[in-house]
């Protein structure tokens, strides 16, 4: 663990291998570029591809606290970054009230102050501590409204943020940013101007199965090959939701545990909803259909050997 940020894109690659996440040279550099240059990384992608998995490896690898903010529809300010204390500023006036010293000028200054303030998580990520400003994962934006962006706006552009009552809030030093969203609707131009941005596919053949190995360092070699080759056949099908990063890991794992040391037909219709979330892209592919696309797999694989 090392709490110093990464100097070149060959020490970001190493940070985050360090931590099990095998990334690919672009989004190490623009992770690299990111980290420089102060600004919010937004990352977009299919749901399982790994883009919340950044901000735990970042927390992780550089020893900082990790503040996430997960987006849901609805998000307010109250939720995102903080709320008065209402039930313990009532108590305070009754306290004022029963002393006979209710001066409302100097009770008003003092249960509208930092005692009296829960912080939320956009509120927590502007403190630093002795590792440094913690990472900022701000997750699934796109499942907030227009409103809360605009809001976010101050957030990334300053690191600041306003209490109408406190006044202004701002980091003494910027916090790591990570945004991801999996395009259920388009991220406003505004927001995206304050970040770098990345788009994170689904990883090469060669790719996933480096991360299967080292996710899964025991399981068997001929296994992991034919799970990796079918799933990257099976993201060439016509389904509602193709299996993610995520779920290629969920189904090697669950394979193992069932002492599989290769495919075949049953295994694959027996474990299917470790790798499919949809019942009609279970319903296509079990049966027949897998047991076609993993002869197909056979037959690749044998071709390389």
């Amino acid at each position: 663990m090392s709490t110093v940020l990464p100097i070149n894109i060959e020490e970001t690659l190493s940070l985050l291998s360090s931590a099990d996440y095998i990334a690919d040279r672009s989004l190490a550099t623009t992770l690299f570029l990111s980290l420089k240059m102060r600004k919010p990384l937004f990352l977009e992608g299919e749901a399982g591809v790994g883009k919340t998995e950044i901000a735990k490896v970042l927390s992780s690898a550089l020893g900082r606290s990790l503040v996430r903010l997960q987006c849901y529809e609805g998000l307010d300010v109250t939720s995102a970054v903080y709320e008065w204390n209402y039930p313990q500023q009532m108590i305070e006036i009754r306290l004022a009230e029963a002393a006979g010293s209710l001066d409302k000028v100097e009770l008003a200054k003092n249960i509208f102050s930092q005692n009296f303030l829960i912080e939320s998580p956009l509120m927590l990520a502007l403190k630093s501590n002795d590792a440094g400003p913690p990472v900022l994962l701000i997750d699934e934006l796109d499942r907030t409204d227009e409103p809360f962006e605009a809001f976010l706006l101050e957030v990334l552009s300053d690191f600041q943020i306003t209490i109408p009552e406190i006044g202004t809030v701002k980091a003494k030093e910027p916090p790591i940013v990570i945004i991801t969203s999996n395009r259920t609707r388009e991220i406003h131009d505004a927001l995206k101007r304050r970040c770098l941005y990345h788009w994170v596919d689904y990883p090469s053949a060669e790719r996933e199965l480096e991360i299967v190995t080292t996710r899964l360092p025991g399981i068997d070699k001929e296994l992991s090959a034919q799970l990796v080759a079918f799933v990257q056949n099976l993201r060439n099908e016509d389904l509602f939701k193709y299996p993610g990063v995520a779920e290629t890991i969920d189904w090697a794992d669950a394979l193992t545990q069932l002492d599989k040391v290769a495919l075949d037909s049953e295994a694959i219709d027996n474990t299917l909803g470790t790798l499919l979330k949809y019942q009609d892209d279970i319903a296509k592919i079990r049966g027949s259909e897998a047991a076609q696309i993993l002869e197909q797999v056979k037959a690749e694989l044998a071709e390389v050997s």
